[in-house]
């Protein structure tokens, strides 16, 4: 608890190193890691075995599927297929999970150490980090 309480330096600094250790920010680290690699590690794959098809399965990869388009050019849209897929599950991940577990972790940093969350203007509380003491310098995520 002397850690959190002490997360700001005699000139107004941040102790980043305080809030990192926290448990709600290790929290957040450890979950988008649980999404990230292994949708890394999924692409990667895909994206490597598209590569080697190419290369060492010419005959497979040039059948015809419907008049002019081949299973190549399938496997190569199913590249950008994935993509999107991909941005769209982090998107709502993001939203559903990470976002959750950083405004804890802000609020968790507010309490702490004398400062308050602020909206950013648009009604979405808590993503900014504001000083009540004049002077401060206003954190921003």
């Amino acid at each position: 608890m002397a850690e959190v309480a002490a997360e700001h330096a005699p000139g107004g600094e941040i102790y980043w190193e305080a809030i990192e250790r926290s448990p709600e920010f290790q929290e957040l680290v450890r979950k988008r890691k649980s999404f990230v690699l292994p949708a890394t590690i999924f692409f990667l794959s895909w994206y490597m075995g598209f590569i080697l098809l190419t290369a060492y399965a010419e005959s497979f990869m040039s059948e015809r599927v419907y008049q002019g388009l081949t299973v190549g050019y399938c496997l190569a849209l199913t590249q950008f297929l994935m993509v999107l897929v991909l941005g769209l599950l982090y998107l709502n991940r993001a939203s559903n999970v990470f976002d959750p577990l950083a405004e804890k972790a802000i609020e968790r940093y507010a309490e702490h150490s004398g400062r308050y969350a602020a909206t950013d203007g648009a009604g979405n509380g808590g993503t900014a980090v504001g000083s009540r003491a004049a002077g401060d310098q206003e954190v921003t995520r």
